[in-house]
Parts: structure tokens; sequence; C-alpha cells
């Protein structure tokens, strides 16, 4: 076991002309992370294999204009509000809030997305590095203003990632805003336990800790109804490769051109009520028969989002000019359910004036 470490170089300017800083984290276990300001987005992390050969095994980019030039959510702190909001609007206090609705593909429905035109993975957040004990890290902080993208309430936020000795990648969040509004923060890492540029993940084992999930419309906005997954391509409970079932005739696989889905978390609150939120609970394990590669995630999340890259066919090059293909990432987003905003059954997003929104996840890294 080395002792843990960190490096801070430049990592050019964005679109926005805000220069942004990388890190490089080394734990102590073995793992390397290399992360930048720049919306907290992952660059490049190297994990062991069971041969103990480090490669890395996230889609990233060499400088701010790979996200600039393309999808801006690769590996990135996902706020205020991580993924779909019906229409670009909810109701707060009887009135109707009104926010950047973009048009979705593949129905070409508005909705607002991660944030809006300008989410917080736009931003070159304060950052301050850290070694304590065996572990290392880097704080993030940033203030969003009151009306950002059309949202209420101004929220000082804090994200904090922490690699620990144990080849773990802790993620914890923070936010208080002065003002009620929705916060629904998570983390848009893809893996690729072959590499970045080892083609589709059809191949990696996906386990997935629930027995439900919320079927969309057409525009991927979650209809309220909870569908149980028994007998379908949406039953990852003993563990299925990937590509298994994910070409088979099906209306939730074609809305999406695969896995796009929100997860119901049987252990979070949204299947057991108040008595388990905020408790951290194995969500899933993605794995890579070839090579031993594996990340269990563990989060205080009600759900989890899978994406599998399935728009990920457009011309873009990530790092040393590598394609990106179809299917070249899994995406395990730990977060609310989409839309939770407008269905108030569901465990609410909203978090009133001077309350502190609080959520962790845990990457655990290992090979088999």
């Amino acid at each position: 076991m080395g002792k843990p470490s960190y490096k801070v170089s430049g990592f050019g300017t964005t679109k926005y002309g805000e220069k942004a800083r990388k890190f490089t984290l080394n734990g102590a276990g073995g793992v390397v992370l290399e992360v930048t300001d720049y919306g907290g987005k992952v660059v490049r992390l190297f994990t062991p294999d069971r041969k103990g050969k480090l490669k890395d095994v996230v889609v990233g980019f060499d400088s701010p204009a790979g996200w600039d030039n393309g999808d801006p959510y690769w590996g990135a702190i996902i706020g205020r509000y991580g993924n779909r909001i019906a229409k670009g609007e909810f109701k707060l206090d009887g009135k109707t809030i009104k926010l950047p609705a973009l048009n979705n593909a593949p129905a070409g429905i508005g909705c607002n997305l991660h944030g809006g035109a300008r989410g917080w993975n736009d931003y070159v957040w304060g950052a301050e590095p850290f070694v304590k004990g065996d572990s290392v890290g880097v704080v993030f902080t940033h203030v969003s203003p009151d009306g950002d993208e059309g949202f209420p309430g101004r929220v000082e936020v804090k994200v904090t990632y922490t690699l620990t000795a144990k080849n773990v990648w802790r993620v914890d969040y923070e936010a208080v805003p002065d003002k009620t509004t929705p916060i629904n923060m998570t983390q848009h890492v893809y893996f690729n336990f072959k590499g970045e540029a080892g083609g589709t993940i059809e191949d990696h084992v996906l386990k997935i800790a629930a027995s439900k999930v919320t079927p969309t419309d057409a525009g991927q906005i979650p209809t309220g109804k909870i569908a149980k997954v028994d007998g379908s391509p949406f039953d990852f409970r003993k563990g299925m490769r990937i590509g298994e079932r994910i070409n088979e005739p099906n209306e939730q696989l074609d809305i999406g051109r695969g896995y796009d889905h929100n997860w119901v978390l049987d252990k979070g609150e949204m299947a057991l009520g108040a008595k388990a939120r905020g408790k951290m609970n194995f969500a899933a394990e993605l794995s890579c028969p070839l090579n031993g590669r594996f990340v269990k995630v563990y989060t205080t999340e009600p759900c989890l989002q899978v994406y599998t890259a399935n728009w990920a066919d457009w011309n873009q090059t990530a790092k040393g000019g590598e394609h990106l293909s179809f299917r070249c990432g899994c995406a395990l987003e730990t977060q609310h359910a989409p839309d939770s905003p407008n269905k108030p059954k569901w465990p609410t997003t909203f978090v009133k004036a001077g309350e502190t929104y609080k959520s962790a996840t845990e990457f655990r890294f290992g090979a088999k």
C-alpha cells in the first residue's frame, strides 16, 4: 500500500472563458483518479484487473473542448436537477415555475434535462485538494444564483470526492438553498472496464438491487406507474449481461435505443418509505468477465438511472483521438426518480429554505 498524494495541473480554458485545473489523485490502494474543477468531471480513472494491471476505465476528454463540442455530461457533477422534468415546469406554492424546456430525442417532447441549458456541470467550481489519513480527495464548491436556469433560490453547493485506501471513490453532496427549490444531484461517470477504447459494454455483467422500474412515455418522462421487472429485460436482480436482452422487441427499450431507465432500489426510500431515508445501501454491481474488473455501487439515494450510451454514435473523439462508439460506456446514476417535482406521491426533491440537502454514493472498485 502506497501513500495517498495529489498533483494539480492546468487543464485549458472552457468555452465560457474560465480556466480549468486538473487534479490527479493517487490513492493508497492503487486506484488513480483524475478530475477537473470544470464541473467535477472525471478525466481518467485507473483501476487494476485480476492481474493487477492498471487501465483507464472511464470515458473522458483531454481538454474542456471535448465536452464543449459534444455531450457535456460525461463524468460530470449534475445539478441543480439531475434527469428530466416534464415540459420544463413544476408547481411550487401554487405557482407554476417555468424552466428551459429543451427538445428531448427521440420524440421531440420538451423537458428540462440535467439542470437546463447551462447546468452545474458547465461551471468551473472552487476546488481544494486534500490528504487526510490514508485518503486523498478534492472539495468542490459552487454558488448557484436565484433564478439560475429558471430555478428559484440561491444555492450553496459542496461536493467532496474522496479516494480511500480500499479503492473506494466516495462522492458526498451537500446543498443549502435560501428558497424552496428542487435539488437532485448525481455523478454521470461512464464505465468501460475494457478501457475507454474497448468498444461496447454489452459484454459487461450488471446486477441491480431493484425489483421495480418506472416506465416512461415517448419523451422518456416517467408515466407515474411503477412496474415489476419480473420476466422482463429489466430484471437484473441476479446479474445479467447488458447485451443479453437489450435488443429485444420492447417498447421501453425502443424509446431509449436500449437502457436509459430508472430502477427503484429495493432498500431505498421510494420502496420502503421514510424509514429508509439516508441509509447507505447496495445499489448495483458492474463487472467485466474478460479482466475481472468491477465496481459495486452503494448509495443513500432511492433510485438508480442506468444509461448504456445508446446515443454515443456521433462523430466525437475522446482521449487519445479514440472515437466514441455506440454503447461505449455504462452510467450508473444514483438519484431520485426523474420528474419527481411533478409526482407528489414519490419521495420529494424539494429542499426548503435553510435546510441541507445531503446525499452520498460510493463506487467500490476491485477485481475477481
